[in-house]
């Protein structure tokens, strides 16, 4: 085993000296492990917040079956509604299990179909439910990641296992019941990294993140630690090359075991990373292999604060993001109570570090009541993704001309998305909102929308005064803030607002100035609904959903006009 040197020896010392202290002035004591808070630590503009969402056996998502277009429409339902909750509480990432053992939920040329979401191992759902996923996350302000399980296979007859076994034989060791890819095997580095390649390819995920990435525990190793090590890290590095070669801002992260190895005062219990998974991590993390990393830290207590900053004191700038073994709290598992994670949450954002939960079901089902506290209390305003570290990258042009009328109580803000939004995946805004002038962008509790794909946006039920929006591209980099122009709000007397029965639009006549042949009606975020012929000074609406929409005229030249806005609701 390596032992630490005397200097990562001191400073793991100091590293828990200084946690102890932080716990003790937090309201905290070591006897007190399920002691609160007196007070929470202010929630800061940048930070992961992230869930695991477990495909295997629909263990989060999805717990029906996509056979038909019903069932399919079903399963979507369910989880728009599981990243609604997570969107209120304000978890910013979403780890989505996308490989699961030689079987994934997305249209493959290396494997098959899982069953999990069709019912059928190797049956289409009828849909792409990455797709579908990735679209709502970022409806959302959320980065997917694509949760890669890298090593295991699962059972040896299961399909899975079977399809690989056929076309890579040698390539596949049974260990007991199950199969799993040898890391020592020339070709597994780059059959992983392909399926890697083919997802960053074909999604606009936000990150790649690889889970059992080590030895199987009862491996028999006949080479040595040092050589396993450097097999684990030539897939790490394969991936990573295969990855950022297409999409640099594609983060790499991976789920190691949730201690290093032993400290200096704190023993792992022969349970670690470097040594009994082979798992380089720190070498990962120096050589810009991981830009996030989420060590598996289901424990309390000394095993878990102690290990929780060697990791941070190590992460050469990279963000580490524990994981918190929330499923500990279930009467079937160690019935943890609610205050030991939530502890660890207060001590984790104290140290600048994110945090994982695992899993989502355990989360969202609000198990003693972690949910109502991470909503409610502890993550009181959004938050956004760290930048990424080691990246020589451009800080995006600001927008222009943000504008903000009210109407109704609705504060409707605009503003003109910046000309570079193209280049490097793509360009993001976030929002901020104050009573004072000019708008603190740096301030967490002014953020009220981040990430946001559109340029124009809604705010109901808000009383700030202000506004200002920023560019972010996907690295994470922010431009300098546009602030609103014109901060004095209209009345709605200064609006058109179209008159209508839910049923019919009243339109202005057309004359010379308004040679149009077409109405327009946008949504809050700008997209089109629905394009109407205009033949006169009415149109039907009796086909479009009750909501707030912009009125645009359009002729056959392409040239549009807006007319006002319109409130559609029925008397039911």
């Amino acid at each position: 085993m390596t032992e630490p040197n005397m200097t990562s020896k001191y400073t793991t010392f100091i590293s828990c000296f200084t946690l102890l202290l932080t716990l003790m002035f937090s309201g905290f004591c070591h006897a007190g492990e399920h002691a609160t808070p007196h007070s929470l630590p202010h929630p800061p503009k940048h930070e992961v917040r992230a869930v695991w969402l477990t495909t295997i056996g629909g263990l989060d998502w999805p717990h029906s079956y996509a056979q038909s277009a019903r069932s399919i429409e079903k399963q979507k339902a369910e989880l728009v509604d599981l990243l609604n909750r997570l969107h209120r509480a304000n978890i910013n990432t979403v780890l989505l299990q996308t490989r699961i053992r030689g079987t994934v939920i997305y249209p493959s040329v290396f494997e098959p179909w899982d069953g999990c979401c069709s019912g059928v191992p190797g049956k289409s759902p009828g849909y792409d439910p990455l797709q579908f996923a990735i679209e709502e996350c970022h409806k959302r302000g959320m980065e997917l990641h694509a949760w890669v399980v890298t090593i295991p296979l699962g059972k040896w007859s299961a399909l899975g296992c079977k399809s690989i076994r056929k076309k890579h034989p040698k390539m596949v060791v049974k260990t007991g019941a199950d199969g799993f890819l040898n890391p020592a095997h020339a070709e597994t580095a780059k059959y992983i990294a392909g399926i890697c390649r083919e997802i960053t390819c074909n999604y606009d995920i936000d990150g790649i993140h690889l889970d059992y990435i080590r030895y199987p525990e009862d491996w028999k190793l006949n080479i040595s630690k040092t050589q396993a090590r450097a097999n684990i890290t030539n897939i790490v590095s394969e991936i990573c090359r295969q990855v950022k070669s297409l999409k640099p801002w594609v983060k790499m992260s991976c789920a190691p075991i949730g201690k290093y190895d032993d400290l200096y005062r704190y023993s792992s219990r022969g349970w670690n990373a470097y040594n009994k998974g082979c798992q380089d991590v720190r070498l990962w993390l120096k050589e810009g292999l991981m830009d996030q990393i989420y060590p598996m830290m289901y424990f309390r207590g000394d095993q878990f604060y102690p290990f929780a900053m060697d990791w941070n004191e190590n992460s050469y700038g990279r963000h580490v993001v524990p994981g918190l073994g929330v499923y500990f709290m279930s009467p079937r598992e160690a019935d943890w109570s609610a205050e030991i994670i939530e502890r660890q949450m207060n001590v984790l954002r104290g140290q600048g570090m994110g945090y994982a939960f695992f899993r989502n079901k355990f989360f969202c089902d609000d198990l003693k009541g972690l949910y109502s506290f991470t909503a409610d209390q502890f993550n009181t305003y959004p938050a956004l993704v760290p930048p990424m570290k080691g990246y020589d990258t451009y800080t995006p042009s600001k927008p222009k001309h943000i504008r903000q009328q009210t109407v109704e109580g609705i504060d409707m803000v605009t503003w003109e998305a910046v000309n570079d939004q193209a280049k490097h995946g793509g360009m993001a805004y976030n929002l901020y909102a104050s009573d004072t002038y000019p708008v603190d962008t740096e301030d967490a509790s002014n953020l009220l929308l981040a990430r946001y794909q559109g340029t124009a946006v809604n705010i109901r039920h808000h009383h700030k005064r202000y506004y200002a929006v920023t560019a972010t591209n996907r690295y994470g980099y922010e431009s300098v803030a546009v602030q609103q122009e014109d901060v004095v709000k209209k009345s709605p007397s200064n609006i058109t607002l179209l008159s209508n029965d839910g049923y019919t639009m009243q339109l202005p006549a057309k004359g010379h100035e308004l040679d149009a042949d077409y109405i327009l009606l946008k949504s809050v975020a700008g997209n089109t609904i629905a394009t109407l012929p205009y033949r006169g000074n009415t149109a039907n609406i009796s086909r479009i959903s009750e909501g707030f929409y912009s009125v645009y005229s359009l002729n056959r030249k392409g040239v549009n006009h807006r007319l006002g806005f319109i409130r559609i609701k029925r008397n039911r």
